[in-house]
């Protein structure tokens, strides 16, 4: 079932938001050659227990996973593009990192991921990295009263396919309230004007996952983490964003 948020729900999804936020700046910033990527999820775990949030990821335990979540972010390392767990492996100058973090606060959640370079970037990643933030903000830019999931769906992949970068099979975004993931599924390819059409309250996780190869997958012994079946460097970018009368209102901007 699809639930719809009322402005006041927006509002206290926009707090939680903001703490998302803040973890993934907090964690930028930390972020650096030599870094271990445990204290990257320590740098985000105490931001959210600052602010007197809880995690959403630690203990995550989806019936697909062997192992609950072990870590407050998801930090994946060049050819891995999701759900990497935060290990005691060292940053290296040029790694291309995709960290994905959500905080709840009084009962409403929040999820946003970014990709960045540590130390030095080249061209390519540069350039990846841009076509995953294109692709997000047109995804975002079609999430408006009156479109469908197939708009969102549509916008990302012209962005994505355009730029001639692979999408990951299977790799979408959710429906999010008071759980991180709720209905609808918003894919990251599809047909404009197909599926369900949007309302105002209705609130998305809109996340594109770009390789810059083809766009399979296989997932790591962990359980968890998605690498790039080809071995090429991924992004992963993502934001929470209200449907509203007056246009998409993202919520987990600082």
């Amino acid at each position: 079932m699809v639930e719809l948020k009322t402005p006041g729900e927006i509002d206290a999804m926009r707090a939680a938001g903001r703490i998302v936020a803040r973890a993934l700046a907090a964690v930028r910033e930390r972020a650096a050659p030599g870094v271990q990527l445990r204290e990257l999820d320590e740098t985000a775990a105490k931001v959210i227990a600052d602010a007197g949030a809880e995690p959403l990821f630690l203990g995550y335990h989806p019936d697909w996973a062997p192992i609950p979540f072990p870590g407050t972010i998801c930090a994946s390392v060049n050819d891995a593009v999701l759900h990497g767990i935060p290990t005691d492996l060292r940053l290296r100058d040029g790694d291309l990192v995709s960290v994905d973090c959500g905080a709840r606060l009084h009962g409403w959640c929040g999820d946003a991921a970014t990709t960045f370079v540590v130390g030095t970037a080249g061209p390519a990643d540069t350039a990846l990295i841009e076509a995953g933030e294109r692709a997000l903000r047109a995804g975002i830019k079609a999430a408006r009263p009156g479109n469908t999931i197939g708009d969102i769906a549509a916008a990302i992949a012209g962005v994505a396919r355009g730029a001639g970068y692979g999408i990951l099979d299977d790799q979408g975004g959710h429906g999010i309230g008071h759980e991180m993931h709720e209905a609808p599924y918003v894919p990251n390819e599809g047909r404009a004007g197909r599926g369900m059409k949007l309302r105002p309250g209705l609130v998305v996780a809109i996340e594109p996952v770009l390789t810059g190869g083809d766009d399979a997958a296989w997932t790591a012994p962990d359980g968890w983490t998605v690498h790039a079946a080809d071995g090429s460097r991924s992004t992963h970018c993502e934001h929470t964003v209200a449907v509203t009368t007056s246009g998409p209102r993202v919520l987990t901007l600082q």
